[in-house]
């Protein structure tokens, strides 16, 4: 291919693309708004699973640096009652298939991956349009610009390229993340430690939820759900992080204490995650030379799968390209209809509204059983 590949965005999927065309000999560029790579932190933990994220690392040839990522033992699993009780455990022997990283290692083996000026950092998207003949103009906020004739946007929830296949725009769904960490936990925070457990804890109830995660360093990173319209968390001065925190936390009154102290006792002020989504099954007619990926194409509501379907996308766009160099289109049509049913099948698994956050199934047993029932059908002989 003479014309290089313009990727907008250097998250997980972007940078998954870049590297497996990349390993095809196929030229390409990416544009991030990130003035570097540690300009922010980039998250926490992510479950990489074996038949969507870890196939993805596999096309591009990062599987053994993906496994001296893993941090061991955090695949261990808990689910607590309000009152703090251990009423499921599940620990990690090593044979999941769903290890977990850290975010920020994971994109520094890709960003490593690749040659030294690849991802054009600092150039933030601000529009872009069609020239006609299958070229586009990508502007950008320094007042730059690039024309490109094959333009994918892996720029995320509120993707500059998506106005060029679709009008669809992200609305909240009406859940938000308040996030807080809890640094040197066994020392500092022991009864919040010992309540996480070496994994991840849950501990759901209808209309809120408490996740705990033990990442690196001995770093507990609490995400807790709510269920609220935006205008009720816009009533919360999170300037003042310890009102916030406690206002956040009278949600939960009647708790256990070591549950509620993953909120009031953060060591980084609480912030909030609202929760988007585009429309289910979201689909657009094809227009040449320009897709999509990862949540441009396919925003969901946290469900562990956000990820891993951004790298599957970046990985099975960059193959059906380097499949098809002579023939963009077809490779562009062969993607899309693959990742339009594998995005629509994640989105409309069977039992989700059943232990939606409101349910009233949204409790320990409620989880408990769906746990119960999965590993059940999956021990059955065919």
């Amino acid at each position: 291919m003479r014309t290089p590949v313009t990727i907008i965005g250097a998250g997980l999927g972007g940078l998954t693309l870049a590297r497996v065309l990349h390993v095809h000999g196929i030229p390409v560029s990416v544009y991030e708004a990130e003035p570097s790579p540690s300009a922010r932190t980039q998250g926490g933990m992510l479950d990489i699973h074996d038949y969507n994220g870890q196939l993805a690392l596999e096309a591009a040839g990062l599987m053994d640096e993906f496994r001296a990522i893993i941090l061991e033992g955090r695949q261990a699993m808990r689910v607590l009652d309000r009152d703090g009780t251990v009423l499921f455990e599940e620990g990690d022997d090593g044979t999941g298939g769903r290890p977990e990283v850290q975010r920020s290692a994971l994109r520094q083996i890709l960003l490593d991956s690749l040659p030294a000026g690849t991802v054009r950092w600092g150039h933030k998207a601000s529009g872009t349009r069609a020239l006609g003949e299958g070229r586009y103009e990508v502007s950008f906020a320094d007042g730059t610009s690039v024309v490109t004739s094959l333009l994918v946007g892996a720029d995320g929830a509120w993707s500059r390229v998506r106005p060029l296949l679709s009008s669809a725009t992200p609305e909240y769904v009406g859940t938000s993340f308040v996030e807080t960490y809890l640094f040197d936990a066994d020392t500092r925070h022991p009864a919040c430690a010992k309540a996480v457990g070496g994994g991840s804890m849950m501990a759901p109830s209808p209309g809120k939820e408490i996740f705990g995660h033990r990442e690196s360093g001995d770093t507990l990173h609490t995400y807790v759900a709510l269920s609220r319209s935006q205008e009720w968390f816009a009533g919360i001065d999170f300037t003042d992080a310890t009102a916030a925190a406690a206002r956040i936390a009278q949600e939960f009154g009647g708790w256990a204490p070591e549950l509620t102290a993953l909120i009031t006792d953060g060591d980084t002020a609480p912030v909030v995650r609202p929760h988007y989504t585009l429309p289910a099954e979201h689909r657009w007619d094809r227009v040449p030379g320009v897709t999509l990926l990862g949540d441009a194409a396919h925003l969901a509501a946290p469900n562990g799968e956000g990820a891993n379907l951004a790298m599957l996308d970046g990985a099975e766009l960059g193959k059906a390209i380097a499949a098809h160099p002579d023939d963009i289109e077809a490779a562009l049509s062969e993607y899309e209809q693959a990742m339009f049913v594998r995005s629509a099948e994640v989105a409309m698994f069977e039992g989700a509204e059943l232990h939606h956050i409101d349910s009233e199934n949204n409790t320990a047993q409620g989880l408990i059983a769906a746990f119960t029932q999965h590993q059940n059908q999956h021990q059955q002989t065919p």
